[in-house]
């Protein structure tokens, strides 16, 4: 049985490894997410999402270049925005990320961002939470 079809979105051709940092700035706090983010990253998003938490201020969550994501980390995502004080923004979420946020009905007590809308011009701290 030959497989002639697209690629799966689970091969090594569309996935990469998982990232976590954060960006911070004097107004809004942003965790950018890529690659493959999934379990094997938690201590590292635990430690990213205390970060945005203790800044207190608005949390952005760039999430445009993760290629797979678990249950797990969409879990924590449900916590960060319950921690929050202002309402999370998700931007420029791909499908993948669009249907998990459906799914889970997450995308009801966060806000979908379609642009990027960059981060103020204040000074940007960025911050890689310490590697698990």
């Amino acid at each position: 049985m030959s497989n002639t079809g697209t690629p799966s979105a689970r091969t090594s051709q569309t996935r990469g490894p998982g990232s976590v940092s954060v960006l911070q700035t004097a107004t809004r706090t942003r965790l950018v997410l890529g690659g493959d983010v999934d379990i094997s990253l938690n201590g590292t998003l635990n430690d990213a999402v205390e970060l945005a938490v203790q800044a207190g201020r608005p949390v952005d969550v760039d999430t445009a270049g993760v290629t797979f994501i678990d249950s797990a980390v969409v879990a924590m995502l449900a916590r960060l925005a319950y921690r929050l004080p202002h309402r999370l923004r998700m931007l420029q979420p791909p499908d993948l990320v669009r249907f998990l946020l459906d799914v889970t009905q997450l995308g009801e007590i966060v806000d979908i961002v379609e642009e990027d809308p960059t981060l103020p011009d204040d000074p940007v701290t960025p911050h890689r939470p310490p590697a698990a």
